[in-house]
């Protein structure tokens, strides 16, 4: 009963983060608002996972770890794939891209291996399999949120841009 509760107040707060009503500088709400999700984020996996507290003070140290090695890999493939598209690349730099991108997979698994074994010490093995549907599962609550505050953002901008040319209509 108090999981739906729970995943109703995320999705609240969540539109709440992503419709603030003042606006700061664009770098602070860029920080805020990534720290207000990241928060949410620790919320909705720990329900999902259903950490108990001595879990989830070993757990969220082990996962940022893995969580930040992650994103360094991922940035290292994006930036060789935006270097690649600057220009007109030769068979040999195309073939080199796509080493790499079996290079930066193999460290992925392997990643994901050695801190899958990590968690197991303090999980079971059904929170450790939950673990990347619950992921993926936020991302997607959080770009559907996004996509929501964008239309209603769309439509009061039509909304006003129709009121304008209404009032501009001689009569």
């Amino acid at each position: 009963m108090k999981k739906p509760f729970l995943l109703y107040g995320l999705i609240l707060i969540a539109a709440q983060v992503l419709h603030a009503q003042e606006e700061p500088e664009p770098a602070q709400l860029n920080s805020k608002a990534a720290q207000k999700i990241q928060d949410l984020n620790i919320a909705y996996l720990s329900e999902k996972l259903n950490l108990t507290p001595a879990q989830a003070e070993k757990f969220w140290p082990i996962y940022r770890e893995y969580a930040q090695q992650r994103k360094a890999l991922q940035r290292e493939l994006r930036a060789a794939l935006r270097d690649a598209k600057t220009g007109n690349s030769s068979p040999q730099q195309q073939q080199a891209l796509l080493d790499l991108r079996y290079k930066v997979k193999q460290q992925e698994l392997n990643l994901e291996k050695e801190y899958n074994g990590r968690l197991l010490k303090i999980m079971n093995a059904e929170q450790v399999l939950t673990l990347p549907k619950a992921e993926q599962e936020f991302r997607a609550l959080i770009i559907n949120q996004l996509q929501q505050r964008r239309l209603m953002q769309q439509r009061k901008e039509d909304f006003r841009d129709q009121n304008q040319r209404l009032r501009q209509k001689p009569n």
